[in-house]
């Protein structure tokens, strides 16, 4: 399947996150390939988006990234425990990016389920094929994404985002989770996710 190039990035982060849904997150590692299809995504809009970590221009060593040209990964660590994948978007010096929320398998599904819960998939039981990537940090952790992923080309052969099959779905449209520090950042309408969809974070 065909890579999304540059220009797809290099657009605000609302209109990335929703076309992000369908598209197919692909890891190689050791010669394997782990992919899983975006079915959450969360925009996060920069400078004046007070739930964004590049709000009011803040510029750190850990945001840094978000500064540079569209199609770069930007992954933090919250809770001192998960890691929190996202696409950088838009043009150099404009900080904005997608969080990936939430996934669901498609390929490399043993390695997927040795890395969440140390069995081959066949052994889990329902509850824990659900939980493998139905969060931002259970997603990394399944396709094994941390921090040292931090500035990898999302147009490279290592970590990427394919274009998918053509399907329809419906798509809902909500406030992002978990930022109720963000005032009225905290209401914005900027979460997407696919309608029914079984690995969803949150309904």
């Amino acid at each position: 399947m065909k890579k999304l190039d540059r220009e797809f990035y290099n657009r605000d982060s609302v209109v990335v996150a929703k076309e992000l849904l369908g598209k197919i997150i692909v890891h190689e590692v050791d010669g394997q390939r782990v992919a899983a299809k975006i079915v959450e995504t969360e925009a996060y809009m920069g400078v004046l988006d007070k739930a964004a970590h590049s709000y009011g221009g803040r510029r750190t060593p850990r945001v840094e990234v978000m500064y540079g040209g569209p199609g770069f990964a930007y992954v933090f660590f919250i809770y001192g425990m998960h890691n929190c994948f996202n696409t950088v978007t838009r043009e150099e010096g404009v900080p904005q990016a997608v969080l990936i929320r939430a996934a669901e398998p498609v390929e490399g599904l043993d390695i997927m389920a040795r890395n969440r819960f140390k069995k081959e998939y066949a052994g889990l039981n329902r509850s824990q094929e659900k939980a493998l990537t139905n969060g931002p940090g259970k997603l990394c952790a399944a396709l094994s994404i941390d921090r040292g992923k931090t500035g990898a080309d999302l147009c490279g052969d290592v970590l990427y985002v394919e274009e998918g099959e053509t399907q329809d779905f419906g798509i809902v449209q909500s406030k992002r989770v978990g930022i109720d520090y963000a005032e009225e950042a905290k209401e914005y309408l900027w979460r997407f996710y696919i309608e029914n969809n079984r690995y969803v974070s949150v309904i």
